[in-house]
């Protein structure tokens, strides 16, 4: 069965370039994003990882936790950092993991049971590992996006994402379509008028189903 929204997200253990983690425990009681890849030493990957890279205030102002993976060993990682660092003018100071044996892809249902990696592979092999995924504290998958080899990740967006995520965390709130942090949102149709009025004050009736508040 694959991974859906609201899953708890496997917990396994691994090697990275910062040492051995169990990932539950790395997650600890923080927001995360895991950013997958399909091998090391990749024109787009290298621009994604340091568009991660430039970015870590972002991520930090967000209490959110980065981690990559790519379908390669550690020392393979480690020397791929350089490039992604001189590239990016920026720290890559997040861990990648290294998923050699495929266990965590496979986890995370990017690739199939029975996917291994053949003699003088290319990315080309394990293409469909280039997911983004963000995880909430409770250990739970709150956003999935997958892209092609051939389109570089937007991580304007997926900060985006995670705000609205942020935003709305446990909050009979939703944020509308091309919504930023400071426009207005919805209130759940779980709230009657009344309800959503004494909850957060003025309400914007737009519809009787489409009630949008200040955030």
């Amino acid at each position: 069965m694959g991974l859906r929204i609201n899953d708890i997200v496997p917990n396994f253990t691994a090697e990275t370039d910062h040492g051995t983690i169990t990932f539950h425990d790395w997650i600890g009681d923080s927001w995360a994003i895991m950013f997958s890849h399909p091998k090391d030493y990749t024109p787009v990957c290298t621009t994604e990882f340091g568009a991660v890279a430039q970015l870590a205030d972002e991520w930090a102002k967000r209490g959110t936790k980065v981690i990559g993976l790519s379908v390669d060993g550690v020392q393979e990682h480690k020397g791929w950092k350089s490039d992604i660092e001189g590239f990016a003018g920026a720290e890559a100071s997040f861990p990648i993991i290294a998923d050699e044996d495929l266990e965590v892809s496979k986890l995370f249902d990017m690739l199939p049971a029975e996917a291994y990696l053949p003699d003088g592979r290319t990315a080309a092999d394990s293409a469909s590992v280039r997911s983004v995924f963000i995880i909430s504290p409770d250990k739970k998958v709150q956003l999935i996006m997958t892209y092609p080899m051939s389109v570089g990740r937007n991580f304007a967006e997926v900060l985006r994402a995670l705000d609205g995520l942020q935003k709305t965390f446990g909050q009979p709130l939703a944020t509308p379509a091309n919504w930023t942090e400071g426009q207005d949102v919805i209130v759940a149709l779980s709230l009657s008028d009344d309800e959503a009025r004494a909850k957060y004050g003025d309400i914007d009736v737009k519809l009787p189903y489409l009630r949008t508040t200040k955030a």
